[in-house]
């Protein structure tokens, strides 16, 4: 069909601007960046746009275009309520860019049209209309150059637009899946969980500093089963330590989806041999609830004023607006005459189906139960929970059933692609052939290219960059490999460097938050973003090629990095640590202990500019190491000591920063790393 050309689309050729007014940014420190903000739309189309100029003097000539994981009526106004780190809009305006940002053409949360080509057709005609004002707000004619990027399900619609369109120089696709990524990194994961959600905290202390290194230790058959079955697909198993946090992500909202595609697998689930809820000795049917009960009471908290303000635009919590939500001041019950009983229940996914009474036909989620009272939580397709409530009565009749969502734990198992995705090698025979019976269809393209309106196929058409994290629990790290080798092997007689480069960042999860959820075991991997950003606009600009591709193996679904940042390349600084020369230390009361640690920077990465401890749990890193530079700032030794009075088990952590220029000052563009020690403090 070839490249297309938003300029050429009469579908987007009467622009219009209905805010336009001058507005500042406040940094961190103080500081206040103007700017001039514009918003409008394309008329005829739901296509909403914010564009954010910054004043003559700073603009460089280029912008930088942000795509949500999922479009919806606001998303061009998201990033507004961003701030610090955060901040796309303080970003492009202290680094010579306007920003660009839209709504994608939907008018509704997700999608509410059938064209999925809207998706990187209207984000191409913004970026050109964007153009179009530059040149009115500026003064001159120019072409400002312009790059895209995007994160998680903004990484499938950036790759959409870089390879289907000629209106951007450069991307920056993030954290991104593969074509059978959704639901399969998702399904794998949840499975995992859900059978070894006794041992989550067995198998994250054994994977930790100074632990045993075998997370298998003291597991069972089928728990060792499931868990190399998360290995063998991808799952990061440092990882583990953040499902407690996490949960089981996105997949209430792809369910419903797979449901609607594949109901016969529901159902086959539970019946068809070669399925593991057939086997009635297997775990799926160990764990399912499907009981009747009738309403006792009811319970309906006020209502509450609700605000989708802050981060509610990336990559681990654009699908939370996919949510039905209660929008109540407490928690709403349902008091049963009876409930499940058992010491361990598996609640999650447990729907509550209204089979009798005013609302029969409606469905609600089960978030947890207390006595004989269960409590109702948020979920993508289901009814809302006031109206429902409002319509019980007592003796109405329900059903308490989470047999779709154990079923939906497996279904990568019955997904197998071709030879080219390892991680499914376990479930074919020593022919190739698949071990368990297959659906129809192969749902994972359907979802990866739905969304982004067409199939990832390397045919990039600007200069890319990709950033992926080593430890993403949701879009396993080798896919971001994939990709990479998607884009040389379509692109023939071509050096794949003079295309692409990509970067692993560790100690990194799938959230694209500057603060993390534990800033002790992971952070956050928006300076190396950033820096790519700025790196792929000086490649596309002046030729100025980035820093090579890390280093790295694919062991099936594991991802194996060299030791060193010299040997690993890339971006992102490497630190060692150490307590009395060891992972593990054994230490007494009042006893002072030492640390050391040897903190290196890839060749051309910049300079280290930071180190900070941790001792003691706090998650601001109260105190500041000095760095023992050496190398051009390129090496650095750091020592401490500390003192724990009193006997326990603590993890001593050290953060350290690095910056292209060895700024210390510079907020977007600080890249972190950290390493941790296990210090086991006895009495005296």
């Amino acid at each position: 069909m070839g490249v297309y050309d938003a300029k050429k689309d009469p579908q987007f050729q009467k622009g219009y601007i209905d805010i336009d007014k001058e507005d500042f940014r406040e940094l961190p420190d103080g500081k206040k960046l103007k700017y001039r903000y514009l918003h409008g739309g394309f008329e005829g189309t739901n296509v909403k746009f914010s564009f954010f100029y910054p004043p003559k003097e700073n603009y460089e000539g280029r912008f930088y275009q942000y795509l949500s994981p999922f479009p919806g009526p606001d998303e061009e106004i998201a990033s507004i309520g961003l701030t610090g780190g955060d901040d796309k809009i303080a970003f492009a305006l202290t680094h010579g860019a306007y920003l660009v940002e839209t709504n994608m053409g939907s008018g509704a949360v997700f999608s509410d049209t059938t064209d999925n080509t809207i998706t990187h057709r209207s984000s191409a005609a913004a970026a050109e209309y964007s153009r179009v004002k530059a040149q009115e707000i500026y003064g001159y004619v120019h072409r400002p150059y312009g790059y895209v990027y995007g994160g998680s399900g903004g990484g499938y619609r950036t790759i959409a637009c870089i390879e289907n369109t000629n209106a951007w120089d450069g991307a920056v696709p993030y954290i991104i899946g593969s074509p059978y990524a959704i639901p399969n990194c998702h399904t794998t994961r949840v499975h995992a969980m859900r059978i070894l959600r006794n041992k989550k905290d067995q198998i994250a202390d054994a994977m930790d500093a100074g632990g045993s290194g075998n997370p298998y230790e003291g597991l069972n058959e089928e728990e060792a089963a499931a868990l190399k079955e998360a290995e063998l697909f991808g799952c990061p198993l440092r990882s583990w330590f953040s499902f407690e946090k996490l949960g089981d992500g996105a997949v209430p909202v792809l369910l419903p989806g797979v449901k609607k595609m594949d109901p016969d697998y529901f159902e086959d689930f539970w019946k068809v041999p070669g399925y593991l809820g057939a086997d009635p000795e297997g775990t799926a049917v160990r764990d399912r609830i499907k009981m009747n009960a009738h309403v006792e009471m009811v319970f309906i908290p006020e209502k509450k004023a609700v605000s989708l303000t802050g981060n509610i635009n990336g990559a681990d919590t654009a699908w939370l607006k996919m949510l039905s939500s209660s929008n109540m001041a407490g928690e709403p019950w349902i008091e049963l005459d009876h409930v499940p009983i058992g010491e361990d229940l598996y609640l999650t996914g447990t729907n509550v189906l209204i089979k009798t009474g005013a609302a029969a036909g409606k469905k609600l989620l089960l978030d947890h139960i207390e006595e004989n009272r269960i409590y109702l939580g948020k979920a993508f397709g289901v009814d809302d929970v006031t109206e429902v409530l409002n319509s019980l009565q007592k003796g109405d009749e329900l059903l308490l059933d989470n047999s779709d969502y154990i079923a939906f734990q497996t279904y990568h198992r019955h997904q197998v692609p071709s030879r080219d995705y390892h991680g499914w090698d376990q479930f074919r025979d020593e022919e190739g052939k698949p071990i368990y019976p297959q659906q129809k269809m192969l749902v994972g393209p359907i979802y990866s290219s739905n969304g982004p309106g067409c199939k990832q196929n390397g045919l990039i058409q600007g200069k890319v960059i990709i950033v992926a994290s080593l430890m993403d629990e949701s879009a396993y790290a080798w896919q971001a490999d994939w990709y990479r080798r998607k884009i040389a092997s379509v692109h023939e007689g071509v050096d794949e460097s003079e295309l692409c480069r990509l970067w692993y960042v560790d100690h990194s999860l799938h959230d694209d938050r500057a603060e993390t959820i534990d800033e002790l075991q992971v952070t956050s991997y928006l300076g190396a973003l950033r820096q790519a950003l700025l790196d792929v606009a000086q490649w596309a600009e002046k030729g100025i090629e980035p820093l090579p591709s890390s280093e790295y193996q694919v062991h099936i679904g594991q991802m194996v990095v060299p030791e060193t940042a010299v040997e690993r390349k890339g971006i992102q600084p490497v630190v060692r640590l150490l307590a009395e020369g060891r992972t593990c230390a054994r230490v007494k009361c009042g006893e002072t202990v030492h640390f050391a640690a040897e903190a290196e920077v890839p060749d051309g990465a910049g300079k280290l500019t930071c180190a900070e401890w941790s001792f003691d749990g706090e998650q601001d890193y109260p105190y500041k190491g000095e760095l023992e530079l050496r190398d051009g700032g390129q090496r650095a030794a750091v020592h401490a000591e500390h003192i724990y009075e009193k006997p326990g088990t603590y993890f001593a952590v050290i953060r350290v920063s690095s910056e292209r220029n060895g700024s210390k000052e510079a907020l977007f563009t600080q890249v972190r790393n950290l390493e941790r020690v296990r210090v086991i403090v006895e009495e005296v």
